[in-house]
């Protein structure tokens, strides 16, 4: 199915595609589910535990399935369809929430070794709902100036999910124990993805099939995807980094546990990334998006040594929302990438490889910035982890040159 055409694409043009805005809602409301029920689960284990290393290994063990598995779903997605694929998917994933509810309920109402069980097998069941709408818009935003739109849409909006998610359960904990926010979490996948799924455009959705030659020497575009993961792989252990970072920056000017000041150095980094979010896909590019990529990496990464000699929390927020800039778009062109490198039929796939190396750069780079506080200052932890990023940006950039010569750059406007 294809859009119509566009002189002149803009966001409202995304949105103004036959039946993407009732698909992308549906899409958002469930993707909401991904920014409650993770600190909802970290909450309602502590409690019904009452340790914080069982809540740990807990979360580990949900995000480890959730993350790592997360291209084996895409795969029964782009075979079957994402209707055939989610139903089951959200079904599994539901039901697992259910028992996770009624066992943490209560203080003391299950042993570690359930809760953990449990978990895992929750996250295993996630239903990849990012990087099948975005394989969605895809297929109804198929000119290339709509589609980067679409997909910086997409990405300001799933950022602005994940900082809306904690705070609805900061709500719900007023109100109710922990547990109630794994119920609304539940809730609110079960509405979006019934939305989603009943879309037209998502029900015009061939399945994929077993393709002959499925192997790896058969998909040439697996190749291509080395350059999108890398980046994306790159950008998300700067931000796990950088988080631990905050924390650590804060103490060190006399905040107790960071105090709100974190808050506000992680807010302005959201918001720096919403910013350029948006104006990347307004502007009118004229470089491929291989091309573009290694630069935005690199602007996070000179950007973070910026951050190191920040004398304060104001100093560093403004620096975070430089850091920020790069951040969407850097993403949102790391996901073009692979859209345009895949095969018709495992789009689902190469997104969620994207997506799967951002929250393994992420959990990697919280793990690293322990480490690095425990030895060096603040301030050159932040210098390293941005010559890291720096270094990243030159491992793409190779391939970036290639792009040159293969890539047919369309102009936006």
């Amino acid at each position: 199915m294809s859009s119509t055409s566009v002189v002149r694409p803009s966001y409202a043009a995304v949105l103004r595609i036959p039946h993407a805005r009732r698909t992308f809602a549906a899409a958002l409301l469930g993707r909401l589910s991904y920014g409650v029920v993770p600190l909802s689960v970290m909450l309602a284990v502590t409690r019904a535990s009452g340790s914080y290393a069982v809540a740990g290994v807990v979360m580990a063990l949900f995000s480890g399935t959730s993350v790592f598995l997360s291209p084996a779903r895409a795969a029964l997605i782009d075979r079957y369809g994402p209707r055939r694929a989610l139903v089951p998917m959200v079904a599994a994933y539901v039901t697992m929430l259910g028992v996770l509810t009624v066992a943490v309920w209560r203080p003391g109402g299950a042993s570690p070794l359930v809760l953990g069980a449990v978990t895992a097998v929750a996250g295993a069941c996630t239903p990849p709902l990012g990087p099948t709408m975005r394989a969605v818009w895809g297929r109804i935003a198929p000119e290339r100036a709509l589609l980067q739109r679409a997909y910086s849409l997409d990405g300001v909006a799933e950022e602005l999910l994940f900082v809306s998610g904690p705070l609805l359960v900061g709500v719900l904990v007023w109100l109710a124990p922990p547990a109630a926010g794994i119920v609304v979490g539940a809730v609110l996948m079960v509405a979006g993805a019934a939305g989603f799924v009943s879309s037209p455009v998502v029900r015009e959705v061939p399945p994929g099939g077993r393709k002959r030659g499925s192997g790896p020497a058969g998909r040439p575009w697996v190749r291509e995807l080395g350059r999108p993961v890398g980046a994306a792989l790159g950008v998300g252990l700067a931000l796990g980094v950088v988080d631990l970072l905050v924390v650590a920056f804060a103490e060190g000017q006399g905040q107790s546990h960071g105090g709100a000041g974190v808050a506000w150095v992680l807010a302005a980094m959201s918001a720096g990334s919403a910013v350029g979010g948006l104006l990347n896909g307004a502007v009118a590019w004229r470089s491929p998006a291989g091309v573009r990529l290694p630069v935005m990496v690199a602007g996070l990464g000179l950007a973070l040594v910026g951050a190191g000699p920040a004398p304060g929390l104001g100093t560093l927020a403004a620096a975070a929302a430089v850091a920020g800039f790069f951040v969407a778009p850097a993403l949102t062109t790391a996901y073009l990438i692979a859209d345009e490198s895949a095969a018709p039929e495992a789009r689902v796939q190469a997104g969620a490889w994207v997506n799967t190396a951002v929250n393994a750069g992420s959990t990697a780079g919280t793990a690293a910035a322990g480490v690095l506080v425990g030895w060096l200052p603040t301030g050159v932890c932040f210098a390293v982890t941005g010559g890291v990023t720096l270094l990243t940006a030159v491992a793409v950039a190779p391939g970036a040159r290639r792009a040159r010569g293969t890539e047919v750059s369309v102009p936006l406007a």
